[in-house]
């Protein structure tokens, strides 16, 4: 086999081949071309989605570090501090290997946040799922939550919320997303980079082995049914390496030991070296025989490619060598000096006395040699199919149907408590969490250094943005932050996990560009610039033409959206749950004859083609300023965004979370069925005590926000327009114990 058929293999084409021949000046060997396969590759590199990423709106006063230019971007909290997030996906690992899959991107997301500076204090993730009757998406699922659990508990850092939901576009492909947080110093805050002539270069961590070797290559395939064969690619973790490697890189941090720090994530080693040498337009020479391994007689290119779970690579300062190593040597970690900085702008790679490789580290990263591709795209078939979609073709339900609809959401698996799983997560380590016993639209952490909290929120519904990937994207960023809102929040910034289907496919690449463009529109409206994030592509069970194809066998576009918010006043913070018998519940924001894309009207009535449900920004905007005016003045007890299942699931939530009943009327203007289980957007639900009222609804008027006065909260039952549909205890058996029920079935 010659180099070009070699190159083929490992997914590189002959351009990219040729490409690679110019940057050398002459052909590669199998360690170089290994290098480049890995680094050109759609994970490492963006290259067929970083012309559009650029697009995205990136700039803030509270920006301290841009996407893209370090580990995880971070905002400023005032007060001297700031907040490192992001999130990623471990998608394909997980689809062959759940719960080495799921815990592995735990460990990789924390380490993003932790090579910052920042200590993190709250993890989050968002997973999607097939079939749940499916035995596959049952062992996928408890392999998942189960390997997240055990990863994130161990390490010690609370899992404070998350999404889950469950679509048989995803049976194949699951989707595994993790969201870390964290804070820091601003006058700590680390730097990926490589500068200073014979600054030392060590490995710190775990030793390397042969897991993971091509993962990052891996991820950036379709999966098919000879994947298996690939699981040497899916890495193994260990949360209590990772715990002290965390201690000691904060250690060494704080101490202004570094010039530079970075993860040993995707790509290993050439990753790390590459990235933090082009960054700092500068070289280094490195040993491989020093590199300490888990199994005998590695080669160059196995070392190099590694993806062994807590290592990273760090760049010290010249004279202060004992020092780190001593660090390392306390928490009872590998530090080694593997190489130096040099000012050639070269990568050399050295293996028993032999130069093995030689790169121009510019040439392996995003911004210097490696590819970028705008790729052709067009709107699918579908598409125009989805936007004849008549309400009127739906019958409206007889009065009697009305509870066993509302049993059957209650019920729905994207809808019923998720206890099953998150009961399996440490919600209460670190002692930070201030919404494990206040239920709440996001997750509230508290800062203890400036008696502040942190807001956080992940959102997306796929089945929005296969609708209209303008408007669901658009939506995706909208709930986020409605979420953060409704709970107390200022929402102040986003992180992205883009999730898609073959980039090749031009159907699906419509999708991707719709969704940034989507997500540019809401960001820039909101002001929530995109710190960074992650893109995951060939979410797609078989390979398609690259010429064509459709978009049948690729997952819902899933553009993830993990929004940060800041709650400056702790006396802010807002529950969901309704308080007490008498108070007043009132719907903010303005509901429309509109069920299309509703769980109702998917999973009830079995109509799968609609477009995406009605959305506003303008009054997206309204309703989140009059929310946070309402929260900060003091004038509201709960508030509660309407979402999947529509106002009565709202309702429901709500008078469960507070052990009460409701009692509403519902609008003569519209459906019945549309007004209670229609997802059109831009709404919420808040309670209020009952002597407020006049003061509130002139407060609203002022305020130009649209509202219905629903009813109000009353003991034990749910009675819409006077007919008894169950009673709470009757709602909470039926919420809280169905997803168990799902998976024993």
């Amino acid at each position: 086999m010659n180099l070009l058929e070699t190159a083929q293999q490992l997914g590189l084409n002959p351009e990219e081949y040729q490409k690679i021949k110019e940057f050398l000046g002459r052909e590669p060997n199998f360690t170089e071309l290994s290098a480049y396969s890995v680094m050109w590759s759609e994970h490492c590199s963006y290259k067929n989605s970083i012309f559009w990423l650029k697009t995205l709106p990136k700039d803030s006063e509270r920006m301290l570090a841009k996407a893209g230019e370090e580990n995880a971007g971070v905002v400023d909290i005032g007060n001297g501090w700031g907040c490192a997030f992001k999130i990623e996906s471990h998608n394909h690992p997980s689809a062959l290997e759940p719960y080495q899959g799921a815990a592995t991107g735990v460990g990789g997301i924390n380490r993003d946040i932790f090579t910052m500076g920042a200590r993190p204090i709250a993890q989050m993730n968002t997973l999607r799922f097939g079939d749940i009757k499916h035995p596959r998406t049952q062992y996928l699922m408890r392999g998942v939550v189960k390997g997240i659990g055990d990863y994130g508990n161990a390490f010690g850092v609370p899992t404070v919320g998350g999404e889950v939901f469950f679509d048989s576009c995803y049976q194949t492909n699951p989707l595994v997303n993790a969201f870390s947080a964290g804070i820091v110093e601003k006058h700590k805050i680390a730097r990926a980079i490589a500068i200073g002539k014979d600054n030392p270069v060590f490995i710190v961590g775990s030793s390397t082995g042969k897991d993971g070797i091509h993962g990052a290559a891996f991820a950036s395939k379709d999966l098919t049914e000879d994947s298996i064969k690939d699981l040497p690619a899916v890495q193994v973790g260990d949360p209590f390496q990772e715990k002290l490697l965390l201690e000691a890189t904060l250690e060494i941090i704080a101490q202004d030991l570094i010039i530079g720090i970075q993860d040993m994530g995707a790509a290993g080693i050439i990753c790390s070296t590459s990235e933090m040498s082009a960054k700092g337009k500068a070289g280094m020479d490195i040993d491989l025989d020093l590199v300490p391994l888990r199994q005998p007689n590695m080669l160059a290119w196995e070392i190099l490619l590694s993806e062994s779970q807590e290592r990273m690579l760090v760049v010290g300062k010249k004279g202060l060598e004992k020092e780190i190593t001593e660090i390392f040597k306390k928490w009872d970690l590998n530090c080694v000096q593997i190489g130096k900085v040099t000012d050639s702008t070269q990568l050399r790679f050295y293996q028993h006395g032999e130069l093995v490789a030689e790169l121009p580290a510019d040439s392996l990263v995003l911004g210097g040699g490696a590819p970028i591709y705008e790729r052709e795209y067009r709107e699918p078939a579908y598409f125009k199919t989805l936007q004849k979609f008549d309400i009127q073709q739906i019958s409206e339900p007889q009065e009697d149907a009305y509870s066993t609809i509302a049993q059957f959401l209650l019920t729905h698996e994207n809808i019923c408590s998720k206890k099953w799983v998150y009961e399996q997560y440490d919600s209460m380590v670190g002692t930070a969490n201030l919404s494990t016993n206040k239920p709440a639209d996001a997750a509230v952490v508290l800062v203890k250094p400036l008696d502040k909290a942190l807001v956080m929120s992940v959102d997306c519904n796929g089945r929005y943005v296969y609708a209209n990937p303008e408007i669901g994207a658009m939506i995706a960023v909208c709930e986020a932050a409605r979420n953060v809102v409704c709970a107390g929040g200022e929402p102040v910034a986003i992180t992205n996990n883009l999730n898609f289907g073959n980039p090749y496919n031009p159907e699906v690449y419509w999708q991707f560009v719709g969704s940034i463009k989507g997500i540019k529109q809401a960001c820039e409206k909101l002001k929530t610039p995109v710190t960074g994030g992650n893109v995951s592509f060939y979410n797609q069970s078989s390979s398609v033409n690259k010429a064509g194809g459709d978009v049948s066998n690729a997952v819902f576009p899933t553009p993830t959206i993990g929004m940060l918010g800041i709650m400056d006043n702790l006396a802010w913070q807002t529950t969901l749950n309704f308080q007490k018998t008498g108070d007043k519940i009132y719907l903010l924001g303005k509901t429309h004859n509109d069920i299309a894309s509703s769980e109702y009207l998917y999973s009830y009535c079995q109509v799968k083609e609609s477009p995406a449900p009605y959305f506003d920004i303008e009054e997206e905007l309204l309703l989140q300023n009059t929310l946070k005016k309402a929260i900060q003045g003091g004038k509201i007890l709960s508030a509660h965004d309407v979402s999947e299942g529509g106002l009565f699931i709202a309702l429901a939530e709500s008078a469960m979370a507070g052990r009460v009943g409701f009692k509403i009327n519902t609008s003569k203007q519209i459906r019945k069925d549309a007004y209670l289980f229609g997802e059109s957007q831009s709404r919420a639900i808040v309670s209020i005590k009952a002597e407020q009222t006049a003061e509130w609804e002139l407060f609203l008027q002022q305020e130009g926000c649209t509202y219905e006065y629903l009813g109000e909260v009353i003991e034990n039952n749910f009675i819409v327009d006077e007919q008894w549909l169950m009673t709470v205890q009757e709602a909470q058996h039926l919420y809280q114990n169905a997803l168990e029920k799902h998976l024993t079935q």
